[in-house]
């Protein structure tokens, strides 16, 4: 998909990736979240919220901003997330990325924001 068409905003909340245990029973309040997303296999279960939810984990990785692409986006539509981590891997940054039936969401650390964005910007992505 063309870059020029892709709008992305950057949500207000700061943001942390959670390992959790199976039994992990989830705070309350997270559903009250403008963001947040819970990911189980049978290998683990994953949490991203933000990062004033306390709850105790396996393991955690503080510190990430969240980049929203604007939807809705057609499930047939290919290459978004394919062409943003592309840009984003040009300038050396590492993304989480997780994607929902409407549009697809990029977490990067707080402290390469602005470098994302001067990347993404310079390959045709929109900001709100």
């Amino acid at each position: 998909m063309d870059s020029t068409k892709i709008v992305l905003s950057i949500l207000e909340e700061t943001y942390i990736i959670h390992k959790l245990d199976q039994s992990t029973k989830l705070p309350e309040g997270l559903t009250d979240c403008e963001f947040y997303s819970l990911s189980n296999s049978q290998e683990e279960l994953s949490l991203v919220c933000p990062d004033q939810i306390l709850i105790q984990s396996e393991n955690s990785s503080p510190n990430w901003k969240c980049l929203k692409v604007a939807g809705p986006l057609d499930l047939k539509l290919t290459g978004i997330l394919a062409g943003l981590s592309d840009t984003l891997e040009k300038a050396k940054i590492s993304i989480f990325a997780i994607s929902t039936f409407e549009t697809d969401y990029l977490l990067i650390q707080k402290q390469v924001l602005e470098t994302a964005k001067t990347a993404l910007k310079s390959a045709g992505y929109k900001f709100l």
